[in-house]
């Protein structure tokens, strides 16, 4: 981690110039509680923004605040690269943070009141009708009861190790006419094994739903029955943890025993944020901070209720469309038809296809056709996410089974999958498959397959080259691009690169082509900055139009600064942080910037380079940030079918014209929709791309 650290400090320049990154995220979750207010949006996903909201922020607090955390304790300022020493950005990031759960609890309430008005009762336990809390017994003896653990806290000499991914109930018991210190208790409520939700029952229109916390609430008198209680009072409260995994480095053990020591660590991580119910009595909120070992260092964030709202993003289906967004139909792509084969398609022309508007089925279909083409002899792949049932890992392990030589290069530090990966990593190797983990040193992020053929006296390459993961459930949410293609100028140097990554070819390699990183990407993209700045003071057309999901990094910052000054007109799509400041005078006049957050997560990463005339357009799987350009193995592939550069650039336009879910990024961080002029007309993007692939279908 030290190292990481430095690392993070020789970035820093000109940090004046620069919105922090930590700010520039809280303010994109920021947009993202702006869709849960937005009366807009069908009420249930306004909920499950909500859902999404509370997950990015725990994620945020268990990797970025827990490395500013680190880097506080470390006797070096770190002022060049935050704007601020760590001690000063974390007081700014609580700040945000508790107004933005002020925000999030108005919204809740409002929420809460508007499914009220439709006859949805999100109820308590205190609301419980008799026939409604007999139900609801019932339930808590089949259901809840075997999955609870209490523990007794005062017996305790020691405080259990909690897990930061539940949420518990402090528990204070006592009796009423005795003179004794009250008892504490502690149940984490078991959300892993069991719906956070309940809907009870009704013989009317209208719906009742209580939440498992409460359900345990109300039947809190029989899990300590034996103890002869008579007053029971339960609070929620979280923990967060630092997920920063430290590896070892012990030479007598592969990677993988590492990572699975390293797991079992990050549940003992340090707190980093402590989330509690901000009704809970001052004496029990500092005995179990007490017994935890947190102070008031440690981020206390006085929340509602209820905790991990997460689980909203399952929120029960009850049945009425127009609180839901409309489920769409992923659309066949016009090359490719059903029950035909794809590589024939490929073999001819590019195809790219976008999930979700089309199918990932598609990729499911070329590998199984992969897997059972007698002409077929190898198919290779990286993979950083799967999915939980994954039809890519039936596929590819059919594929061994028939033979074919199945190379799959598992990144087993994929954040949060590491547990999965090191699953899916037992699975592949017992059925056959050949599985490596890459480059030490270097995740490898890239999202690349190579189905390698034998056609007449040669061998033919099919790659599949994209900007998110081979994952089938994100793909139904993710707004992501995958080029098939064939041709030789980009299969081949797939080829090189699955040499390196399989560790057959140790020889330096210069790619004309791909763009892989950390091996040139970096410095391609100077390159062809630095290119358009010269087309600009030559008088010549010069712009350059960047879709990504963050961008961070300094170097590349300070660059398009430089073609801003010079002439150069640019557009930014970022949808999460944008470090770079829009629009400031003798900086970036010259730069515009929005942000898209709608029914999609926006994740495609695409670059368009004016060039002189002789546009450039790539897509990528890197962000642009330093752990991407500098410590992950990416590709960024050149797009050179006619076809299908027009398809980015009228998806491109298409989001550029979004005037209802787009944002403007400015250095205020204030996130005002784009809004339209009164004679322009309505454009929400995603809703239009639909539209746009329907009508390639139909003509």
């Amino acid at each position: 981690m030290l190292e990481v650290l430095e690392y993070i400090n020789k970035q820093g320049a000109g940090a004046e110039n620069l919105i922090n990154r930590e700010l520039s995220w809280l303010s994109f979750n920021a947009r993202v509680l702006q869709e849960a207010a937005d009366e807009r949006v069908p009420l249930l996903e306004r909920l499950r923004f909500l859902g999404i909201f509370s997950n990015n922020l725990d994620e945020f607090f268990r990797v970025r605040v827990a490395t500013i955390k680190r880097m506080s304790m470390l006797k070096k300022s770190f002022v060049k690269n935050l704007g601020s020493e760590p001690s000063q950005l974390l007081s700014q990031i609580q700040e945000t943070v508790l107004h933005q759960q002020e925000d999030f609890n108005r919204i809740y309430k409002g929420l809460i009141d508007e499914l009220e008005d439709h006859g949805i009762h999100l109820i308590n336990e205190k609301e419980l009708t008799e026939d409604q809390g007999a139900y609801v017994q019932h339930y808590f003896h089949n259901k809840v009861w075997p999955a609870l653990i209490p523990i007794m806290i005062h017996d305790l000499k020691e405080f259990p190790v909690l897990q930061d991914k539940s949420i518990y109930l402090a528990i204070k018991m006592w009796k009423k006419n005795q003179k004794s210190k009250p008892k504490y208790s502690l149940l984490e409520i078991p959300t892993s094994v069991l719906p956070r939700f309940l809907v009870i029952p009704s013989i009317s229109e209208n719906k009742y739903i209580i939440m498992l916390d409460d359900i345990i609430r109300y039947c809190l008198s029989e899990v300590f029955a034996i103890l002869e209680y008579d007053n029971y009072e339960a609070y929620t409260f979280k923990i967060t943890r630092d997920a920063e995994i430290d590896i070892e480095n012990d030479v007598s053990k592969s990677f993988l025993e590492k990572m699975s020591k390293s797991l079992k660590q990050r549940k003992k991580g340090q707190p980093v944020r402590f989330v509690y119910d901000v009704e809970m009595p001052k004496d029990m909120l500092q005995f179990f901070m007490k017994k935890m070992k947190v102070d008031n260092a440690d981020a206390l964030i006085p929340g509602s209720r209820y905790h991990n709202f997460k689980d909203f993003m399952d929120f029960p289906d009850l049945g009425d469309t127009k609180f839901e967004y409309e489920r769409i139909t992923p659309l066949q792509h016009p090359a490719l038809k059903p029950y035909h084969s794809i590589l024939n398609v490929v073999g001819k022309q590019d195809v790219m296809l976008h999930y979700p508007y089309q199918g990932f089925s598609n990729f499911i279909d070329l590998l199984r056709e992969a897997a059972i083409d007698p002409k077929v002899k190898s198919i290779k792949i990286t993979i950083y996410r799967l999915a939980k049932d994954s039809r890519v890992v039936n596929a590819l392990i059919n594929a061994a089974k028939n033979g074919k030589r199945v190379v799959v290069i598992l990144e087993l530090q994929a954040r949060f999958d590491e547990k999965n990966n090191i699953k899916w990593s037992s699975v592949f190797q017992e059925e056959g498959v050949t599985v490596l983990h890459g480059i030490p040193g270097l995740k490898v992020h890239s999202k690349l397959c190579l189905i390698t053929r034998k056609e007449g006296e040669s061998y033919k390459n099919y790659a599949s080259i994209g900007t998110g993961n081979y994952n089938e459930k994100t793909s139904g949410i993710y707004s992501d691009l995958a080029l098939f293609t064939s041709d030789e100028r980009i299969t081949n140097e797939a080829s090189r690169l699955f040499e390196l990554l399989e560790g057959t070819s140790h020889k330096p390699f210069y790619y004309r082509h791909l763009v892989p990183s950390p091996m040139q990407l970096r410095n391609k993209l100077v390159r062809l900055i630095n290119a358009e700045i010269r087309n600009a003071e030559q008088g010549k057309a010069a712009y350059i139009t960047i879709k990504t999901n963050s961008l961070v990094d300094p170097e590349l910052i300070n660059k398009l600064y430089d073609a801003s000054k010079a002439g150069v007109k640019i557009r930014l799509i970022v949808r999460g942080i944008c470090s770079l400041i829009p629009g400031k005078k003798g900086l970036s006049e010259n730069i515009e910037a929005i942000s898209i957050v709608d029914k999609f997560l926006e994740h495609a990463r695409v670059f368009i380079f004016g060039n002189a005339g002789k546009e450039l357009i790539f897509i990528s799987s890197a962000d642009w940030m330093g752990r991407n350009l500098d410590s992950r193995i990416e590709v960024t592939a050149p797009i050179y079918d006619s076809r299908v550069r027009q398809e980015l650039r009228d998806f491109i336009e298409i989001q550029w014209k979004d005037n209802q879910k787009a944002r403007i990024l400015d250095k205020n961080q204030q996130n005002k929709l784009k809004g339209k002029k009164s004679s322009d007309e309505e454009h929400r993007s995603q809703f239009e791309l639909y539209e746009y692939y329907k009508g390639k279908l139909e003509g």
